[in-house]
């Protein structure tokens, strides 16, 4: 159901050499300081410390050696760069060597242009203690607008802004994120009584219901876990093939959960009910409703939508959270976990993959980053620079400069939604057939808040990608099983007793009246029977009363 279930943070940590690189600003600037642009630079603070404001940091004028690697001697000018900032580049010689160089050379600073992806500039402790001047590097593009924009003659400046450890918009995503659990939770809950209900409404169960949910079994768990390892390590090494592939399938899936979510409303609009004429056509000859067409139309019309705009940064990842939450809701009520055991097996195998995927596999990639990380990110040298959609993405909403450099969206993936959210629509069904107040279900959607609060504490504390089902799982699951084992309820809980099989209760003849046309002593006399072979048949299960939408349906279907 999902392809990344992670949390992403705005502050990249690399394990390879164990050297914590830092986003810094360099303010670039003309001669006179009348204009002035700002460009991402990543140092590593060992070197030398950059001042965390602008006005404190020193204006030094650039001298621009970029046809130069400066690793000689032979490389540096007459003169050398007194009260300057060399701007060179990257390559045939370690970091240390090129800014012993300028440091010797009279340099205040070095610039070194990378082509390749930003890597903080690492040494030995030895080396960190002979070096006073601060070393950062600037990507080449970066650097060719910087000659457009200010020329030969340039002055830098730079600094390194502190930002805020929370954002804001961590407000909004726990808010979808437990909302949409919440209602998904509900909703299964709900819709599953009233399939209940129908079933035994109904005098032969052969009509088809119009969704149907999916039981998962054990074995389908596993087959799940083995097809998201290898989904995962597949778009590692061959993200720029599969990634459009993902795509496809999102604006496919979620248009399928948009309609599914609009559809129960849609139908009690008391206009457009006709029906299109007879036709041979495909999919189009039972005849479906027109309102039910232009829902469709709608829905397909919203992800298109979103796939031709999904990179417009300031408002497609509004269309991209509202599939993505209708999506959600749509497998939390068609996926269906019919046993407490079921719900432990799945959330603890997905436990150990999340935590393997973000903090085991950083010690295997070259670069040093989680292989969950990098791919639901998106790979720094991608060539098609295509995010995966499988995320509620939120710009952040404190300024900072260092939005320049970062990733501008904090994450949340749907596995760290659906994932939980099985169990909460699990523990609704429970507490529907137990007549328990929904205390299962308050209880694990509380649950589900505090571990997501959890995983926000713990990524402003440890500053770095956070694997949240590491906080939810436990949160949630022993949450659970605590209220079953108060309410002395756990063998039935974990077994799932409470949820008997569907099917018709044995029904007397003698006291059905024969078929007429339809009238109203026929619908009182079949209502009259059904409770009481009810209780005569099956006593352990709570009478529901009707539900309306179902009864609105009905009529409709035998229209």
């Amino acid at each position: 159901c999902s392809v990344a279930t992670t949390w992403l943070t705005e502050t990249e940590v690399f394990f390879s050499v164990f050297v914590v690189g830092e986003h810094g600003m360099a303010h670039f600037s003309d001669k006179s300081k009348s204009k002035g642009k700002d460009y991402c630079i990543f140092f590593n603070s060992q070197w030398a410390r950059l001042p965390q404001d602008l006005n404190k940091a020193s204006r030094l004028q650039i001298y621009d050696l970029t046809s130069s690697v400066l690793c000689s001697p032979s490389e540096v000018p007459e003169g050398g760069f007194p009260n300057r900032i060399p701007m060179v580049l990257r390559g045939n010689c370690t970091f240390y060597e090129k800014v012993r160089l300028a440091q010797i050379n009279g340099a205040k600073g070095l610039l070194i242009v990378s082509k390749d992806r930003l890597t903080p500039p690492a040494g030995n402790k030895t080396q960190y203690e002979e070096i006073d001047i601060p070393v950062a590097l600037l990507s080449y593009s970066d650097m060719l607008d910087i000659s457009k924009t200010f020329g030969k003659v340039q002055l830098v400046a730079m600094y390194a802004p502190n930002e805020p450890v929370l954002d804001y918009n961590m407000v909004i995503i726990f808010l979808m994120a437990v909302g949409t659990v919440a209602i998904g939770g509900y909703w299964a809950g709900s819709r599953d009584s009233k399939k209940r209900y129908m079933k035994h409404k109904r005098d032969d169960g052969t009509e088809k219901q119009d969704e149907e949910t999916v039981d998962v079994t054990p074995i389908m768990i596993c087959v799940f876990v083995v097809m998201c390892c290898s989904m995962l390590v597949l778009l590692y090494f061959f993200y720029d093939r599969l990634v459009i592939w993902v795509i496809a399938i999102f604006c496919v899936a979620s248009s399928v959960g948009l309609h599914s979510c609009l559809w129960p409303f849609v139908k009690r609009l008391p206009f457009c009910k006709c029906r299109i004429p007879e036709n041979n056509l495909p999919y189009l000859h039972k005849r479906p409703q027109i309102r039910m067409l232009l829902l469709s139309a709608f829905c397909i019309g919203v992800s298109i939508t979103w796939m031709v705009f999904r990179n417009e940064d300031q408002w497609a990842w509004v269309l991209q959270d509202a599939l993505g939450i209708a999506f959600c809701l749509y497998m939390l009520k068609t996926v269906r976990l019919p046993t407490f055991k079921a719900c432990t097996l799945l959330l603890s195998v997905l436990f150990v993959y999340d935590v393997f995927f973000v903090f085991i596999t950083p010690l295997f990639t070259k670069s040093g980053e989680s292989i969950m990380v990098e791919v639901a990110a998106g790979p720094s040298d991608s060539s098609t620079h295509e995010k995966l959609p499988m995320v509620l993405k939120v710009p952040r909403l404190n300024f900072s400069p260092l939005a320049l450099c970062d990733r501008p969206f904090s994450l949340l993936g749907f596995g760290d939604i659906l994932v939980p959210g099985l169990l909460v629509a699990y523990c609704h069904r429970f507490d529907i057939l137990t007549q328990s107040s929904r205390i299962y279900f308050v209880a694990c959607t509380i649950a589900y808040g505090i571990g997501l609060l959890i995983t926000f504490v713990a990524l402003a504390l440890m500053q770095m990608g956070q694997p949240a089902l590491l906080y939810l799982v436990p949160c949630t699951l022993l949450t659970s099983l605590t209220v079953a084992l108060w309410r002395r309820e756990l063998p039935q809980f974990w077994t799932g007793s409470g949820f008997p099989a569907i099917a018709l209760a044995p029904i007397n003849c003698t006291q059905t009246a024969p078929p007429q046309t339809g009238g109203p002593s026929t619908k009182s006399e079949s209502n009259a029977t059904e409770p009481a072979a009810q209780s005569e048949h099956s006593p352990q299960h709570p009478t529901q009363e009707t539900p309306p939408a179902e009864e609105d349906e009905d009529k409709h279907k035998s229209n």
